[in-house]
């Protein structure tokens, strides 16, 4: 048996497992079958969670900057943000204001105040250059916490700060940003796996609004607040990218903000082209493959280095419901555990199995 150079190269299974434990579990079960294979352990992240681990395992000297700020329903939260030795800094908006810092969801109430607070410490520690990771979000309020933080003033019609979240957004009546921090010197880079418009059924609130806990009503509300947030704000509405997060992404391009895709931003940062050039067999995942997984998501990226080096694409997904075009095996762990409960209640177990499975494939 020729022992072969493998990359293993996943995004996180959110909420189960994080793209490190995700590497090494699928690295485990692998070389339970083919010990004498070299492995490159390159967790990636898309600007969702998990990118902020990324950047650190990727950049010498990276150093973690704690950080307290209001969660998205107000109670405060330890985070942090990452200095890179470029002088450069990344604040990512999962470990802030996600979804994950709510139980219940609060989709009409939740905010991104703290995320603007984690950005705002970054401008003040003196960064030349920020990296905006934006996945993950919990709330729809077209990025006007964040601003808010950055020291732009949202009013109603009697002149009175408006309800944070997406409640708010229709009550806007009038804007300052006479006290907005100005975007870094080397500007500002929005991270996301997300293209979409911010408004109409393909918008922030349509599509993203359900997962966190918007009823129909609801994200017809949130929809027409965003619409209503337009009209103060000059940004194009239809700009790619615009509907991320809740329309945090729109707020940010307001700001002054460029966006970039995520996994091929953080893939240069860690050299993902030259990494999977180097190998014969590169591994890749996330926990949920469907539809918007070709929208940019780490899977995607992964495939398309692998079709331009010639190395072979295998996929690991928690669950697959779209076809997995252009990987020569895919496999969810859903159907290696029998179901989704079994899969997420020892997921490090089944992406050993996983991992071993795609190993015999060989």
């Amino acid at each position: 048996m020729t022992d072969l150079r493998v990359a293993i190269a996943p995004d996180s299974f959110k909420g189960t497992a994080t793209a490190i434990e995700v590497t090494n579990a699928l690295a485990e079960g692998w070389l339970s079958v083919r010990p004498g294979d070299s492995l490159i352990r390159m967790p990636l992240a898309d600007g969702g969670e998990g990118t902020l681990d990324a950047f650190e395992l990727a950049v010498p000297g990276a150093r973690r900057m704690p950080v307290t700020v209001a969660g998205p329903d107000g109670r405060q939260v330890e985070a942090s943000w990452v200095l890179l030795p470029d002088n450069s800094g990344v604040v990512e908006l999962a470990v802030t204001s996600g979804i994950t810092l709510l139980d219940p969801l609060q989709p009409m109430d939740a905010h991104t105040l703290g995320f603007g607070q984690a950005i705002a410490a970054a401008i003040d520690s003196g960064v030349d250059r920020l990296y905006l990771a934006i996945g993950g979000s919990s709330s729809t309020d077209g990025g006007v916490g964040a601003l808010t933080a950055l020291g732009a003033a949202f009013y109603d019609a009697d002149g009175r700060p408006i309800t944070p979240g997406g409640r708010g957004l229709a009550t806007v009546a009038s804007v300052d940003t006479s006290r907005l921090r100005a975007v870094p010197a080397g500007g500002a880079v929005i991270l996301s796996d997300v293209t979409n418009p911010l408004l109409g059924p393909t918008g922030a609130a349509a599509v993203f609004g359900p997962q966190k806990g918007a009823s129909a009503t609801q994200v017809a509300d949130l929809d027409a607040g965003l619409s209503h947030l337009c009209t103060l704000l000059g940004t194009d509405p239809e700009a790619p990218g615009a509907g991320a997060a809740g329309g945090t992404g729109f707020g940010l391009l307001a700001w002054g903000a460029v966006v970039a895709s995520g996994a091929d931003a953080v893939g240069t940062v860690m050299h993902a082209p030259e990494v999977v050039a180097s190998a014969t067999v590169v591994l890749t995942g996330e926990g949920r493959f469907d539809g918007q997984s070709d929208a940019g998501k780490v899977p995607s990226y992964v495939r398309s280095l692998a079709e331009a080096s010639g190395a072979t694409p295998m996929l690991v997904a928690g669950s697959i419901s779209a076809e997995p075009t252009g990987f020569a095996v895919a496999i969810a762990l859903t159907e290696l555990a029998g179901s989704a409960d079994a899969a997420m209640g020892e997921t490090a177990h089944w992406l050993r199995e996983a991992g071993a499975h795609l190993a015999r494939t060989l």
